[in-house]
Order: structure tokens, then sequence, then C-alpha cells
């Protein structure tokens, strides 16, 4: 069992204005919400209420003139709970400590249910069984005070204007409106088991009495009302004298929601009665929750740590303790990828393949697919272009291991060699480009757009073969795109081969590498720092590589431009690359 604790002493509440100031009172009547652990059944709450006076007395004195004030002023005194005009009655003070829906009956309820024959629920039958005990054991102890629990039949009428400020000239919102419909489910409110689902699951054109039949929040919630009987001595138990002093409404999260909030040192609450008097009531609202002990506070602290420990330890052991480590001098690198978009080609309907290639000292699970293909996707406009956005995600899992440093040639980083192709109505496949990327050698976060280009041939029979039944040069192997890997000379010539730009593919690639150079230290975080320098010095010839590359298609294009031949003989220009 839980001990019970205090409560949160302090509280958030929007303020209203009472009708009038008063020396030593409150006029905030705001609410507040606090959140706690415990049951709510170990809240506590003291009420103590007192006729203060006639309030048109201090109107008299407040009407007076600022001269006279200061020689006439009322003493304070004559508003205290024994005023001198009156006399002293003994329901002029009442206090009482409610617990959590406890009921505290009225005198309009004790004259009610001490008949059985007005009991008509059970709920009537069992408050006259318990009004028959009362007046067996010496009567009520509460005259004034009374309560309305969660089972009542009572509603209070102030929570459904939609009214959010205290202006006479507001005009309510749309979501003050709606509000002001809203309904919530009772904590005991169960579904019912087997029922028939509901011939019309969608109600296209909803009435406002089925909005409001049917704005409910799921979250269950309880209210208590705290309520006084202000009517004057020897005539309680009249409806028109029960005031609300305080409600209570707790959910299924611990959310206590308090209206007045706790009095505190604000100075207590006022309530003013309409007649001929006027007279001026006094309330306040005090925590009487049980204070918990320091050893109970220590022993319910420790309690907790050990439950938190326990479920640390049950989610380790969902988890496992095996953390797969790599091997010294290895290199795991993992690549979660998405292939965003194709932008820039000539035909809609388009897919992208692709594969990875690993180089040498490079190796991948047997398990890890290294290649793919998109789905085919229709294009959109966006700009001067023609979009077309896969959103294709793609797992890599590869291992880096060099047997020997004192190798001479320098680590190659694995590359992504893709094509673009298309796909129409008749069925016609064309290939719109090609392309490769070379993963990042930095972890983290890259989004990279790779340019494309396609094989093209001379004259226009290939075009129009292209643009009637489809199909068009392809090459055999894609790692032609960079240098092929089974290349083994000096110079990789590419002469009389021609082609021409098409559009771009947008990568996201997330680089995650693991090494236990990483966590060691000395010469194994020296070795690897070495090799990933030199990766990292690849990455920077193979950006060299591109630039050279730019650089040559820009030569033969002046070189075309400059030479002036017979149509039917069209230079070629070469271009050669340096093996790295």
């Amino acid at each position: 069992m839980v001990t019970p604790r205090r409560f949160p002493a302090g509280g958030a509440g929007a303020g209203r204005r009472g009708p009038m100031e008063e020396p030593g009172g409150s006029a905030d009547s705001g609410g507040a919400v606090y959140r706690s652990r415990d049951p709510v059944r170990n809240l506590r709450i003291r009420v103590h209420i007192q006729r203060a006076a006639s309030a048109s007395l201090l109107l008299q004195q407040l009407q007076q003139p600022a001269g006279r004030r200061g020689k006439e002023l009322i003493s304070l005194a004559t508003f205290s709970s024994r005023p001198a005009a009156s006399g002293y009655c003994p329901d002029d003070e009442e206090k009482a400590v409610i617990g959590w829906q406890e009921k505290l009956f009225s005198q309009f309820e004790v004259d009610l249910y001490q008949h059985e024959s007005a009991c008509q629920t059970p709920l009537d039958r069992q408050y006259h069984q318990e009004i028959l005990k009362l007046e067996k054991s010496g009567g009520r102890k509460n005259y004034r005070i009374f309560t309305y629990t969660d089972h009542d039949r009572f509603t209070n009428l102030e929570e459904h204007c939609q009214k959010v400020t205290s202006s006479e000239q507001e005009v309510p919102s749309f979501l003050a409106e709606r509000m002001a419909n809203l309904r919530r489910r009772r904590q005991d409110h169960r579904p019912a088991e087997g029922s028939v689902l509901k011939s019309r699951v969608i109600t296209w054109e909803p009435s406002e009495e089925f909005i409001k039949n049917n704005h409910v929040i799921s979250t269950p919630v309880q209210t208590m009302y705290i309520m006084g009987d202000l009517g004057p001595y020897g005539m309680l138990g009249h409806r028109e004298y029960e005031h609300i002093l305080c409600t209570v409404k707790v959910d299924g999260n611990g959310v206590i929601t308090m209206k007045p909030d706790f009095t505190g040192t604000k100075g207590a609450y006022r309530i003013e009665l309409d007649g001929e008097n006027r007279e001026l009531w006094r309330y306040t609202i005090e925590n009487a929750s049980a204070q918990v002990q320091r050893e109970e506070e220590e022993r319910e602290q420790r309690m907790f740590r050990d439950l938190y420990s326990r479920h640390k330890e049950y989610l380790s052991g969902l988890v496992g303790s095996d953390f797969e480590m790599t091997l010294p001098g290895a290199l795991r690198l993992f690549v979660n990828g998405e292939i965003v978009s194709a932008q820039g080609y000539e035909y809609d309907r388009l897919y992208v393949h692709f594969f990875l290639e690993l180089p040498s000292h490079w190796s991948s699970p047997a398990f890890q697919q290294l290649s793919g293909v998109t789905q085919t996707c229709a294009t959109k406009t966006l700009g001067r272009d023609n979009v077309a956005y896969f959103s294709y995600p793609f797992t890599l899992e590869m291992f880096f291991t060099q047997e020997d440093e004192s190798e001479g040639s320098l680590p190659r980083w694995p590359v992504v060699y893709f094509e673009v192709l298309s796909l129409d109505y008749w069925q016609r496949h064309r290939v719109e480009g090609y392309g490769s990327v070379v993963l990042p050698a930095a972890p983290g976060f890259h989004t990279l757009t790779a340019p494309t280009w396609r094989p093209i041939e001379l004259g226009t029979v290939s075009e129009l073969k292209r643009f009637f039944i489809g199909g068009s040069p392809e090459l055999e192997d894609m790692t032609y795109i960079r240098v092929p890997g089974t290349f083994k000379g000096e110079c990789l010539s590419r002469f009389g081969f021609r082609t021409e730009a098409t559009g771009s593919v947008t990568f996201r690639l997330h680089c995650l590498q693991q090494s236990k150079a990483f966590l060691e230290s000395s010469a194994l975080r020296k070795r690897m720092q070495s090799v990933l320098d030199r990766l990292g010095g690849f990455s920077q010839q193979s950006s060299l590589y591109n630039v050279l590359e730019a650089f040559q298609r820009a030569r033969r294009r002046m070189q075309e431009a400059r030479e002036s031949l017979p149509q039917d003989l069209i230079s070629t220009s070469s271009s050669t690359v340096q093996q790295p």
C-alpha cells in the first residue's frame, strides 16, 4: 500500500475577479491542476466557512466621501463571525474534512431520502439506509457543508457556459462553442462485448445533435462537488441557497483539477448573496492530506529505485548483453540509404537499378544483398524538371580488412553503380542514364546528387528506334561508368565512345563506422587512423578524377566545334584516364 503523501502546494490557473474587494480576503477564484503518483483516495480537503457580515454595510463605507472615510472607518471587527446586528447563530461557522468521493448529506437530501417511498433507484435506497444509520448514531455533524459525488444527479450549469472571460461583450468563439458540448466518459464505462458493427461507419453529413452526442473524450474523469448551504438560520434545505464551494476532478492519469485552488496565503474566498441584507460569506480550502513521514518517504524512494532497476534489467535481458564487435584492425561500415528522387529525364515512369561494387580488401556478410531495383514511379512537374520521387530505402553492410600496411596501392572505397530506365504504357524499355556514387568516407548524414549520362549512336535511326519501339545502346559492364575493377592496364581508352548528359539522381545516406580502434589507444588506434587517412585520400583522388573527367568532356566539345568536317564524317574525340 502506498503511504499517503502531501499533494503539490501550488498550481497555475486563470484567475477570475470576485464581485468586490475585501480587506484580508481573496478575489481570485481560479483553478489549478496538479499531478500525483499516489492514489486519489489519500486526498483530504479541509473546508472552513463562516458568515462575515451584511455586504450592505461594507458598500455603505465604500460609497462614503473620501474625507469621511478616515473619520468613520468601520472596524474590521464588524465583519467578524459574530455580527452585533443579527446576533451570533450556532451555524454561522462550520468546518469539515472531506475525503475523495466522501458523501456528506445536505438538509434537502436528508428530508428527501428519509422516506422510503421517495427512493426509486438503488442509489436512493442506499442513501436511505445511510441516513437512518446517521439518525441512530446521533445525527449529522455537518449542516451547511455537504458534497455531491460522481454518482449523484447534479450538474453544474456554469461548466456548460460558453464564455471564457468575464467580459459581458464577449462573443463565444467556435472552439468555445464546441468545447461547451464536450463530454467525458465515466471511469466505470466498459464497451459492450460482442457489439454488432454499425452499418454506417462514416457519417458524411452529421447533424448538430449527432455531433453533441458523439463529442466524447475517452479519458475517464470523476468529479466531486463540495457545496455550501448558505440559507438563513432555520431555513436550511432550500435549493436556491446551495452554492458550489469547490469542484474537484480527477482523471485516470493522476491529474487533479481544483477550482478554486487551495487558499494558501491568498486569503479566504467570498460569496455574496442576493437579497435585502446581501450577506457575505467567507470560506477557505486547505490541503489536509496526511503528511508522509521521512522514513516512509525514504522507503518509498527505495521501492521506486528497486522497481526501476528491475525494469532496466528486464530491458537489458530483452536486448542482450553480447555486443558484436569487429575484428582487430577491421572497419565495419553500415549504410542506411535512400534513393530519394530522379529528375531531368526525357521519359516518364522511371525506375532505378543499382548494385554495390566491393573493391579488394572489402567483404560483406553472406545474407547481404548488394543490388536492388526500385518501384516504377511517375513523374511530376517541379519547376522546369520532371521529378520522380522514389523514397526507396536500402541497407548495406560491409567490412574492410587490410592485411599488409606496406602495400603501395591505395585502398579503394565501395562504389554504388546505378542505371535509370523508363517503362511506358506499351512496355517499351529505355535506358535514361548511367551514374555512380562513391560511399562517403566520413560517418554521418549525407545528401548526394549524382549526374547521369547515356551512350548514343551516330545518325537519327537510333533515336527513331528509341522513340517508336524502345531500346537504346546499353553498357554490357556497368562498372565501365568509372574504371572497371577488372581493368589491369595503365590507360583506359574511350576512343569513339559517344555519350549524352541526361538527368540526376538524389541519394540520402546515413553512414555508421565501427572499429575497435575507436576505443583502444596506442598502436592500434594509430594503425586504424592511417587506414582512414588513406581512405580519405582516395576520396580526394575520386574528386580530382571527377574534375579531370569534366575537363576532358569540355575539351572534346571545343575540339568538335573547332573542326569543320562534312556531316557524314563526324569526328570523335578520345579520352584517356590514368589508372590509380
